[in-house]
């Protein structure tokens, strides 16, 4: 049923003029986003063909892993490497942070910070994390303190990923501040998404959270806000299409999807620079980038 409203709920974009995903090589292919700033990936572009090999252990790897309570954080997931955030003041300018316990792995503080850079330059700048990444012990503590209306279980929180953080506003509630407004308005441009918005909680399982941003990288977070779909849709999406097209102020992308088998090296013909993330649901998603784009990693000789 979920599948049905999401493609119906496609269909209705079109009559609003906006360009439905529909597979690589079709001539209505491409989602064009004209704001926002292309993925600023480390390694340029490369427009010689070459295989990318990839390991099963690949799926459980990555910035579009999905946890939720049917999907648990991985085993074989790597944790990341964090840092107090009152270690790190050089990223922290006009950020505030709710205690001394607060932790993030340095990249997602990098980048979370230059996003409130952009923010105070639109006059928007009284930030503050109140949560980052949680080990399991300290989701256990949450879990048991606040119950299961209002924090996950241990494993189960995309807090033990690395890759959300919660975001609050000395001004008030988040569903009200400048803040909350702002984010919801332009994270997507900084590779960061809503990850429980009000009108999802069917599909999330989890109530109206306007201070949870989860980092899925750019197009993907274009992608998302466009078409008005949270992480679980854009997964099932990509996996029932196979392959689609982006364009981000400019910049060209295909995203691909490939299921891995248990124990099976995969190999795929790849061109030029990209970025690879595993679903958690057995599934990695190749993201590549026209040649001549800042990319992320060159494939390698075959």
């Amino acid at each position: 049923m979920k599948k049905l409203l999401f493609v119906a709920a496609i269909a209705l974009m079109l009559g609003y003029g906006w360009n439905a995903l529909k597979p690589a090589g079709s001539d209505e292919n491409k989602i064009v986003v004209l704001e926002g700033e292309p993925a600023r990936w480390e390694e340029p572009g490369s427009a010689e063909t070459a295989m990318l090999h990839i390991d099963p252990d690949e799926a459980y790897q990555g910035d579009l892993l999905l946890v939720n309570s049917r999907h648990p954080v991985p085993k074989g997931a790597k944790l990341p490497d964090v840092v107090n955030l009152f270690e790190r003041p050089d990223l922290m300018e006009g950020i505030g942070v709710l205690d001394n316990s607060v932790e993030l792995p340095p990249d997602l503080l990098r980048k979370f910070a230059a996003m409130i850079e952009a923010a105070r330059a639109d006059g928007v700048d009284q930030f503050l994390i109140t949560s980052g990444y949680r080990d399991e012990e300290k989701q256990a503590e949450l879990y048991e303190r606040m119950g299961a209306d209002y924090a996950n279980p241990p494993g189960y929180s995309e807090h033990n990923l690395g890759l959300s953080l919660d975001v609050g506003s000395s001004l008030g509630l988040m569903k009200d501040a400048p803040e909350g407004k702002w984010l919801e308005k332009n994270a997507w441009k900084h590779g960061f998404v809503l990850r429980y918005p009000e009108d999802k909680t069917e599909i999330t399982g989890v109530k109206h959270e306007p201070w949870h941003f989860r980092y899925v990288g750019l197009p993907h977070s274009a992608i998302m806000q466009k078409q008005g779909v949270v992480l679980e849709e854009y997964l099932d999406y990509l996996k029932e299409q196979g392959r689609i097209q982006a364009e981000v102020n400019g910049t060209a992308y295909t995203v691909s999807y490939y299921s891995v088998k248990a124990g099976k090296p995969l190999s795929i013909p790849i061109e030029g620079s990209y970025e690879l993330s595993g679903d958690n649901m057995g599934g990695v998603i190749v993201t590549t980038c026209e040649a001549g784009s800042p990319g992320a990693k060159e494939a390698g000789p075959s």
